[in-house]
């Protein structure tokens, strides 16, 4: 790949909590505008490489780049946009009103501002409940309304945490919907328990385990190295459990 067709370059990340190293040299690249899948067992390192690369954490050995960027800067610019696992709306405010807050902050002026919320909108596609308080939201009507909040400013790269954590069936259906009709838009990076869902969203992905990289490439490239029927097997061997 050619620098032009890179999203994000890490090489040798390393980052230390205390006297524990939880990232151990992690070196990947993702090119521009695919779905990439960043899988492991809890503990893995996941969440603190997401962080890295939305520049949260911000002190890690090892060099990041997002377009070229350190990930502060890429942030700076408008180039990110990021939804923790854990991230909800403003409960006492309703759903077009979560959406004008945020495009507020990142519109430059009235035309983009409308125009994300327009789009933010049409992907949280929640028809007359958008003008519902979300306290009166289901789970998956909240992380539809902050997905939306994510893709709509048009970021060059999303970082989605664990999008359908807690989700039934039917809100983790639509929201990989949403996912997958982002796709060539954007360069989405997500993490997730989910192997199927890994498997159906995600172009390439790279297995964690201790904080180490031990199985990159495409789902199926994966699932034929380790000769398994599916990449959930393949996540069990590869990290050492059983099928």
């Amino acid at each position: 790949m050619t620098m032009e067709e890179i999203a994000v370059s890490v090489t040798n990340l390393r980052k230390t909590f205390g006297n524990k190293e939880i990232l151990k040299g992690l070196t990947f690249k993702v090119p521009k505008n695919i779905i990439f899948g960043i899988i492991g067992p809890n503990g893995a390192g996941k969440t603190t490489t997401l962080r890295v690369l939305a520049g949260i954490i911000r002190h890690y050995q090892g060099e990041v780049n997002i377009l070229g960027l350190p990930p502060t800067k890429a942030r700076e610019k408008g180039y990110i946009s990021y939804m923790p696992e854990d991230a909800f709306p403003y409960d006492r405010l309703t759903g077009l009103e979560n959406l004008e807050f945020y495009a507020k902050i990142y519109a430059k002026n009235k035309d983009e501002f409308e125009e994300f919320l327009e789009k933010g909108i049409k992907i949280a596609d929640l028809g007359d409940r958008i003008y519902d308080k979300t306290q009166e939201y289901s789970r998956g009507m909240k992380r539809r309304l902050m997905i939306a909040r994510t893709l709509m400013v048009m970021p060059k790269v999303a970082i989605l945490d664990e999008p359908t954590s807690a989700l039934d069936v039917e809100s983790s259906v639509k929201i990989r919907k949403l996912i997958r009709e982002m796709k060539g838009e954007t360069t989405i990076i997500l993490s997730s328990h989910n192997m199927l869902e890994v498997e159906y969203l995600c172009d390439e992905i790279v297995l964690l385990n201790h904080g180490e990289i031990i199985a990159s490439g495409t789902p199926k490239e994966i699932v034929n190295k380790l000769a398994v029927k599916n990449l959930e097997e393949a996540f069990l061997v590869a990290t050492g459990g059983k099928i």
